[in-house]
């Protein structure tokens, strides 16, 4: 229980991999904000945390709307306390060529995908700053920022996730000197609900795509969980602007 008494808040934790994080912080002790915009799903998800023995809040948010994230913070730190963690999970992907991609998909992926974790970021820091408190933020990449091939349909998604890991190297020379560490973990192909809208957007199957790769599967999203906890955790004191890839081999290098 490493981080008993911490205060964290993931976005995107209506499904997918922020479901998977927010359940891993409330199971390493740390109280739990889980943001999205499903709140029925929020809901659910706090209910199986707290079953669990553990104390999460459900934060519905729309990350993509810049006027509701101070409010959001302002929500957990009312619920749970001052935001010691954050998980920028929210992501949404593109699927379409450059040149076909309509102005309002352009300022959505921009939008949720930089502007979004850029500004939570820094409201979380500012926070931490004027209380004097370390704190820890991690956001979440892609290896689309390192490998995007011909056959690809998510151009902006990886121009996206590109920005999110020069931001987090950014964010971390500005707030070293506060004891704010920021790091960035990359995810390649993992099945999530994201991945599987992607695979049928492709007309393709789980096993079809997965024969590309070295190992020839889909590594399951509870590989992540270690590193996570280790960069939430005060074993990673002296770990800032990292970025952690996990992609079980399927990009080279």
């Amino acid at each position: 229980m490493e981080l008993e008494g911490q205060i964290a808040l993931v976005t995107g934790a209506s499904s997918g991999l922020g479901r998977r994080f927010a359940t891993v912080l409330a199971g390493a002790g740390a109280a739990v904000a889980v943001a999205g915009r499903r709140l029925d799903r929020l809901t659910e998800l706090v209910a199986e945390i707290e079953a669990a023995g553990g104390r999460a809040l459900p934060v519905r948010l729309d990350v993509a709307d810049a006027s509701a994230l101070a409010g959001a913070v302002d929500a957990v730190e009312s619920g749970l306390g001052p935001v010691d963690i954050l998980v920028n999970n929210a992501g949404i992907p593109d699927a379409k060529r450059a040149h076909r991609m309509p102005l309002e998909v352009v300022d959505a992926v921009l939008a949720t995908n930089i502007r979004a974790p850029w500004q939570l970021s820094a409201e979380v820091a500012r926070r931490l700053i004027a209380a004097g408190r370390p704190g820890r933020i991690v956001n979440i990449s892609s290896m689309a920022a390192h490998d995007y091939r011909h056959d690809g349909a998510a151009g902006l998604y990886s121009v996206s996730k590109a920005a999110i890991e020069r931001m987090t190297e950014v964010h971390a020379v500005e707030w070293a000197r506060y004891r704010i560490n920021v790091n960035a973990i990359a995810p390649g192909a993992f099945l999530t609900e994201m991945m599987e809208g992607m695979i049928g957007r492709l007309g393709t199957s789980e096993q079809e795509l997965a024969e590309r790769w070295p190992r020839r599967r889909f590594p399951s999203p509870e590989l992540m969980d270690s590193t996570l906890r280790y960069l939430v955790s005060p074993a990673s004191d002296a770990v800032t602007g990292t970025i952690v890839k996990i992609d079980d081999g399927q990009h080279g290098r």
